[in-house]
């Protein structure tokens, strides 16, 4: 299994208490399925009805990306936002 870095921010950051995680999985919705199963209440901030909330960005390598189920690879960097705004 690819082993591949997460990285959290704000809100997301306070709620793991993690700047970054090293993690397995093989696709990014198996890395999403591991972070709602060791942090409790995690599932309900990042999805609803199964479905990603629309205010989580997830990026691959940099890219937002649109589906939940791209393959990953050694040394992928997935970066989960919340929403963003700005004045």
């Amino acid at each position: 299994m690819p082993k591949i870095k997460v990285r959290f921010f704000a809100n997301f950051r306070e709620f793991t208490k993690n700047n970054e995680l090293e993690m397995e999985g093989n696709t990014v919705r198996d890395i999403l399925e591991i972070i709602c199963n060791e942090f409790q209440g995690m599932e309900k901030i990042l999805f609803k009805d199964g479905n990603l909330q629309p205010y989580v960005n997830i990026f691959l390598n940099g890219e937002n990306i649109p589906g939940l189920d791209k393959t990953l690879q050694t040394g992928d960097e997935i970066a989960i936002f919340p929403p963003v705004s700005g004045g």
